[in-house]
């Protein structure tokens, strides 16, 4: 691994990788399955899923940051802040002024959110547990462990970029 970023002549010369193709597009197709069978099982997406999901850590009482929750889930703020938006709309969540910084704004978790969040929590188990159905608990912990090596080296990636 290098730190400099490939240069195009560099580029032409490597062979094509057809194993990391079909990694990267079974990574998409995984994803957009899950997102279709969050919605039509669940009735939420996975950005709305994973929001009420960090909201619900018994230490966020106070709520959390707008950008500390958009960097823990490693979304855009303007995603972010559409799907906060609905959450909103549907009475899950609230914006609140941020106790230390008083131009910043805290997300949390409504009392009505709180409690449809209980109710998908028991879902999503156990659409974990029939998604993961042919999984052993080492398949399981072999696939975090694959997960967690390959994100820091997808978020490290730097392509050529002329001019």
């Amino acid at each position: 691994m290098t730190d400099e970023t490939s240069s195009p002549s560099q580029i032409e010369k490597q062979p094509k990788d057809d194993l990391n193709n079909r990694v990267f597009f079974k990574l998409f197709q995984l994803g957009n399955t899950l997102q279709s069978k969050s919605v039509s099982e669940l009735g939420i997406t996975t950005v709305q899923w994973a929001v009420l999901g960090a909201l619900s850590a018994a230490d966020l009482e106070e709520g959390i940051s707008f950008g500390e929750l958009a960097e823990y889930l490693i979304v855009s703020r303007q995603n972010l802040d559409g799907v906060l938006k609905r959450l909103e709309r549907d009475g899950h969540v609230v914006r609140v002024q941020n106790n230390i910084d008083k131009r910043s704004r805290n997300v949390m978790m409504t009392k009505s959110g709180a409690t449809f969040w209980r109710t998908k929590e028991f879902q999503i188990y156990d659409f974990y547990r029939q998604a993961t159905d042919s999984f052993s608990q080492d398949d399981r912990i072999s696939l975090v462990h694959f997960f967690n090596k390959l994100q820091p080296d997808l978020l490290n990636v730097k392509l050529y970029k002329e001019g």
